[in-house]
């Protein structure tokens, strides 16, 4: 039975829908109130809360702790300095991709690591014969995502840290009500956005954190956001979520259900002349020879969704939250079956209905008219879908120094 976070007894109070979901053994609010509209806006034109507490979270020290890390993402990360976070992947000797996640390098020897599947066996096996010291620390620290363009302002109103020169992907210290935190300028939106992570020392620490954020935010429009919002706001930043826009090698059943880094978008984060990692052998084949799919953005004309809808006397609604289920793909010309889309939401933002997709390499061109599979009325039927390049949104504001 899920349990609530540290949290909880705030974002209990505020979900008026009583929507929840589990998420890693807890309870996560999947939106507020009745529809998620209010809670998108915040992400997009104001600031928005969001209890990211489930994400697992470790801590890797000691003297070879570089030394693990190396080994097991793909990514260099002696080029990475203290004080700098890093989005990485991780992989099996196959080079399939197992999970992806942040790691933060909080001293020369000493990482905090997020991932959204259970990972702490697999550092573990990987650490044997190491001096490193691999500490499962989820429950031990909550964390909040405070993303929207009036993020940055509202944090240097409530933090005693430097929030005007912490650059994209860096992480401060400070204080908020008195707490000790990290922030880090990191988030799941594509926005302006930070990332708080408060070791839980007291078990009032949490709410004291958002009871000043959310006191303090009154002034900027916050609110409290949940899944749902999230779910289109990511879709937007073409961020892949694992076990729905590819399966983690550890859980798929058949080999088609296992990703190389480059069939998601991850290839500028294969580093094939670092030392060896695990799955490079299988990495560097894959450079060279290249690979069968490719993750893609897809645009769907909705003029002829409505045209298609027409035909039953019927009018499209535009899809209120994100759509999770599978669509199959289909080549324009021949009717060949070449991928599937993913994840499908309405941008609110872009007025469009846009996808995420894996598509054959052939296919993948930016400009390339596929069909999308659209069932109506129990029916199936097709409607045009233009591959474009991700994300489908990117403002300056969220690496830009916010003013």
């Amino acid at each position: 039975m899920p349990i609530g976070t540290a949290f909880h007894e705030r974002t209990f109070a505020l979900c008026h829908s009583l929507n929840y979901r589990e998420w890693s053994g807890y309870y996560t609010v999947s939106v507020y109130e009745v529809h998620h509209e209010h809670e998108y806006n915040a992400i997009r034109n104001a600031c928005a809360l969001i209890d990211i507490s489930p994400l697992y979270k470790y801590l890797i020290t000691g003297k070879d702790a570089t030394k693990l890390v190396n080994r097991v993402i793909t990514r260099d990360i002696n080029k990475v300095a203290v004080g700098q976070v890093i989005y990485a992947c991780w992989c099996d000797e196959d080079g399939k991709v197992i999970d992806d996640g942040t790691i933060t390098r909080l001293e020369e020897n000493k990482y905090r690591w997020t991932a959204a599947d259970p990972s702490l066996r697999w550092f573990r096996q990987n650490g044997l014969n190491m001096d490193v010291q691999i500490e499962d620390i989820s429950e031990q620290t909550a964390a909040l995502a405070l993303q929207g363009p009036a993020s940055a302002k509202l944090l240097k109103t409530v933090a005693e840290a430097d929030i005007t020169n912490l650059k994209y992907f860096r992480k401060t210290t400070g204080k908020i009500a008195g707490v000790p935190v990290d922030i880090s300028r990191t988030g799941y939106t594509g926005d302006l956005g930070y990332e708080i992570w408060i070791p839980l020392n007291d078990e009032h620490d949490a709410v004291k954190v958002w009871d000043a954020l959310m006191d303090k935010g009154k002034q900027f429009d916050i609110h409290a956001a949940g899944m749902l919002a999230l779910d289109v706001s990511r879709v937007e930043a073409g961020l892949l979520l694992i076990e729905v826009d590819y399966t983690s090698s550890k859980k798929a059943l058949i080999p088609s259900q296992k990703y190389s880094p480059f069939e998601l978008g991850f290839g500028k984060m294969v580093h094939l002349d670092k030392e060896n990692f695990i799955g490079k052998r299988a990495l560097a084949r894959d450079k060279k020879q290249g690979v069968a799919r490719q993750l893609v953005g897809l645009e769907v004309d909705w003029v002829e969704v409505e045209e298609q809808f027409d035909k039953f006397g019927l009018s499209p609604a535009a899809p209120s939250q994100a759509s999770r289920v599978a669509v199959p793909v289909y080549a324009n010309s021949n009717d060949k079956h070449v991928g599937k889309a993913t994840t499908t939401a309405f941008s609110p933002l872009l007025k469009k209905l846009i996808a995420l997709a894996s598509v054959g390499t052939e296919y993948s061109k930016p400009g390339t008219k596929l069909q999308m599979e659209l069932t109506i009325e129990a029916q199936r039927m097709k409607t045009t879908a233009t591959v474009v390049p991700l994300p489908f949104f990117n403002p300056k504001r969220k690496t830009a120094v916010p003013v």
